[in-house]
C-alpha cells in the first residue's frame, strides 16, 4: 500500500492539539508518510514549543496563495462538468442550510481542488480528516473532483460538527470515533449512510513524555488544596459549575485554589470575558486563576502541582487532559457524560460524578481529600489503565489497518 497519506486538521496546530501532534509522530514511527494539511493557522496564539516545528511543515489551505488564482482553475477544468454537477448536487441535496451556506459551500469546492492539487503533486491519494465538520466537506468535494478516497474521524458529539453529515459519511472510504459511545450515537443517527469501516479509535498519552517527576503527595489537613483544571473556554466544558463546587469547598473550609487552563475561540474576548465577570460576581478572584492558553510543560505542572484535577464537561468525547493527569497520577474528579465511563471506573481509578452537579463535585473532591488511602489507590491504578488502554501509538496503528484494508 501507498503509505503516503493527506492528514487534515482544522486550525492547526490549535491548544488542544498535542495528541494530535503526538499521533502524527506514531504514524512515521510505524512507517506511514503522513502529509500535514490544514484550512488555515488558529486565531489565537499557541504556545507548545513545537508550534514553530508544526507549522513549517504543514500546507494551509487559506490564505490562498498567488499561484493557487492559476492552479486551483487548472484543477476545476481537469475534473470535468460531471464532477461540478456532482458537487452542486452534494450542495443542492445538504439539508436545513441557508442560501448563503450554499453559497458558502461553493468555496469548499474551491478548497477542495486545492486539496486534491496538493494530493496530486504530493503523490497520496487518500486523505485522512480530523474533523466531522467543513474540512471533511472539502475533503467530500476533492475525491468528487479528483477521486481521491478520504475518511473522517468523530472526537465528539455529531451535533458539533455542523450540517450534511449523512452525504459526509456515505462517501467516506472509512471512519473512526473516538468511544464506543459515540458509536452507538452513529450508528443511531446515520444509519444506512454509514461506510463499511467504522471503528472505535480513541486517542492516547505517549507516556515517555507524560510522567512524575516526584511522587504524588495528598493533601494534608490545614494546608492549601490545588485544584487544576484545563481545556477550551466554552459554556460546554462547565468551568462555572467547577468555580461554584470551589466556592462550596471554601464555605466548608477547605483553602481551595481553583487554575484553569485554556482559551476561548476568540483569543480570550470571548468567554474568558464571561468567566471573568462570574468570578468576580462570586468573590471568587483571590482563589480562581485563568490561565489563558497554556504551553505543554506548563500544563504537565498543573498536573504535577495539584492535589485534585477537575473536569465539570456537559459533554465529552473521551477528555486527553483527563487521560494526561490520569498519566501524571494525579488524582481525577470528572463528570459523567460521553464517553467518560469507557476511560473511568469509577472508584477504582477516578471519580464519575453527575454534570451540572456543584454540590457532588464538591462533595466527591472533599471525599478524596480526606481519605488518603483511596486517594493514593486512583493514583496507582489510573497510570495502569492508561497503559493499557489509552496508549498514543494505538490510535495511528488503527488507522493503518483501516486503510491496509482499504487497499
Amino acid at each position: 500500500m501507498n503509505k503516503q497519506i493527506g492528514y487534515f486538521i482544522p486550525e492547526f496546530p490549535g491548544q488542544t492539539h498535542t495528541w494530535i501532534w503526538r499521533e502524527y509522530h506514531a504514524m512515521l514511527d510505524i512507517g506511514m508518510k503522513p502529509h500535514v494539511i490544514s484550512t488555515r493557522r488558529p486565531p489565537i496564539k499557541v504556545l507548545h514549543t513545537w508550534v514553530q516545528k508544526a507549522q513549517s511543515i504543514t500546507d494551509y489551505l487559506l490564505p490562498l496563495k498567488i499561484e493557487d488564482f492559476v492552479n486551483i482553475p487548472i484543477e476545476l477544468i481537469k475534473a470535468g462538468p460531471t464532477a461540478w454537477w456532482r458537487c452542486l448536487s452534494v450542495i443542492a441535496n445538504t439539508k436545513d442550510i441557508s442560501f448563503s451556506q450554499r453559497l458558502y459551500y461553493l468555496v469548499l469546492v474551491v478548497m477542495g481542488a486545492k486539496l486534491a492539487r496538493l494530493a496530486r503533486t504530493q503523490g497520496w491519494s487518500h486523505v485522512h480528516v480530523h474533523s466531522c465538520g467543513n474540512a471533511a466537506n472539502i475533503a467530500l468535494f476533492a475525491s468528487i473532483l479528483s477521486g481521491i478516497t478520504y475518511s473522517v474521524a468523530l472526537l465528539g458529539q455529531l451535533e458539533d460538527f455542523g450540517a450534511n453529515q449523512e452525504q459526509k459519511w456515505k462517501h467516506s472510504s472509512f471512519a473512526s470515533v473516538m468511544s464506543e459511545q459515540l458509536l452507538y450515537s452513529v450508528k443511531d443517527e446515520l444509519a444506512g449512510f454509514l461506510p463499511k469501516d467504522v471503528r472505535v479509535s480513541p486517542v492516547g498519552v505517549n507516556l515517555d513524555e507524560i510522567k512524575r517527576a516526584i511522587p504524588y503527595t495528598p493533601w494534608q489537613e490545614g494546608s492549601q488544596c490545588r485544584i487544576y483544571t484545563c481545556g477550551r473556554l466554552n459554556i460546554a466544558k462547565g468551568q462555572k459549575y467547577l468555580i461554584e463546587s470551589v466556592k462550596l469547598l471554601r464555605q466548608r473550609g477547605f483553602d481551595v485554589r481553583l487554575q484553569i487552563a485554556g482559551e476561548d475561540a476568540e483569543g480570550g474576548s470571548g468567554y474568558h470575558k464571561e468567566l471573568d465577570k462570574f468570578i468576580e460576581e462570586h468573590s471568587m478572584s483571590d482563589c480562581v486563576e485563568l490561565l489563558g492558553s497554556v504551553s505543554e510543560e506548563r500544563n504537565r505542572q498543573g498536573y504535577l502541582e495539584a492535589h485534585i484535577f477537575a473536569l465539570p464537561s456537559l459533554q465529552e468525547g473521551i477528555s486527553v487532559a483527563v487521560m494526561e493527569a490520569m498519566a501524571m497520577e494525579t488524582p481525577v474528579v470528572v463528570t459523567l457524560v460521553g464517553g467518560m465511563a469507557e476511560l473511568i471506573d469509577n472508584g477504582v481509578d477516578g471519580m464519575l460524578v453527575p454534570p451540572e452537579d456543584p454540590e457532588k463535585m464538591a462533595d466527591t473532591i472533599a471525599q478524596l481529600l480526606q481519605d488518603k488511602e483511596l486517594t493514593l489507590s486512583l493514583t496507582q491504578k489510573s497510570r495502569q489503565k492508561i497503559a493499557a488502554k489509552f496508549h498514543h501509538r494505538r490510535s495511528a496503528q488503527i488507522l493503518l489497518e483501516s486503510l491496509e484494508e482499504l487497499n
